[in-house]
Parts: C-alpha cells; sequence; structure tokens
C-alpha cells in the first residue's frame, strides 16, 4: 500500500491543468493504485492527481462506501439549484467554507482498460465529482467561493499553522 503525501495549496502543480493520460502502462496502473490506497483513508471523499504532485487527469474517490478512480474525466452535466454546501479539502486543511455547488454532476472518463466510465450522482458524489474535476483543471475550492466568503477564507489561510511556514 502506498499512501502518497498530499501537496498544499501554494504548491504549483495544484494551479496547473492537468495533462491527459495517453499511455495506458504500468505507470499509470501505479499511479491508480496510489490514488486509490491515498483516498482509503478515512475522511476523504476523493483525491486527485495533482494533489500527490502528478499532473495528469486522473482521480480517484470514496463516496458512500463506493470506491473508485476514473482517468480523463470530463463533467459533462450539472443540473440543479447551485446551493452553499460545506466544503474542505485534504490540499487546504483545517478550512470549511460554503461552496457553491451543483445539486447533481455527471463525468465521463475511462478505465485503464480504455472503458468508458461514467460517474453520477447528488449530494456528495455529485460534491466531489465538481471539487476533483476542479483540481484537475488548476483549481482549488477557494477559487469557487464567494466574494465575502472568499475573504474570510484568504483570512483563514493566512492565520494557519501551515500556510507557507
Amino acid at each position: 500500500m502506498t499512501v502518497r503525501e498530499i501537496r498544499l495549496f501554494g504548491d504549483p502543480v495544484l494551479k496547473t491543468v492537468s495533462d491527459s493520460i495517453t499511455n495506458f502502462d504500468s505507470k499509470t496502473k501505479a499511479l491508480i493504485e496510489d490514488l486509490l490506497d491515498t483516498t482509503k483513508l478515512p475522511g476523504r471523499a476523493g483525491v486527485a492527481a495533482p494533489q500527490i504532485g502528478v499532473n495528469l487527469r486522473a482521480f480517484s474517490y470514496n463516496v458512500n462506501g463506493q470506491l473508485g478512480y476514473i482517468i480523463n474525466p470530463v463533467l459533462v452535466e450539472v443540473s440543479g439549484e447551485k446551493n452553499l454546501v460545506d466544503e474542505g479539502c485534504l490540499s487546504v486543511p483545517e478550512l470549511w467554507h460554503k461552496t457553491p455547488r451543483y445539486e447533481f454532476a455527471k463525468a465521463i472518463g475511462v478505465d485503464l482498460d480504455g472503458n468508458q466510465v461514467q460517474l453520477e450522482g447528488s449530494g456528495l458524489m455529485a460534491q466531489m465529482l465538481q471539487h476533483e474535476c476542479d483540481h484537475l483543471d488548476g483549481l482549488v475550492y477557494l477559487d469557487r467561493l464567494e466574494d465575502e466568503e472568499r475573504k474570510a477564507a484568504m483570512k483563514n489561510l493566512r492565520a494557519s499553522d501551515w500556510f507557507m511556514k
């Protein structure tokens, strides 16, 4: 089991758009295994490759007892009301803020064999899909916050024990 270290906000890999995976080789398989192992820890709904320092489009998830992964996901649908939900991030530890997220989300990608994978759902699944796809596009949830919430988040970030210390 290889649980990888989570990169923290301020690391440039978290603000970089990830590259598509084109080689489905042993390195890609090892990446997926590391993502799954890293996501299995308690309290983790998802881990994107950039969060473990790899600039590739893949993430793993553990939502409602369902553990899995997706390669080269594309968020093809978001719908329903956009609600403010409590959201945190392993790359922004200890900070939770009201983040606008759609009620429903659907992503399409592939597995290690190149077979199409479709993930969809509401609640935590929808939130996770939006959150992890954002990571692959160089965004963290702080980028989605509304003005006043973002100001509060940045103040809390600067006061945290881990940020830029």
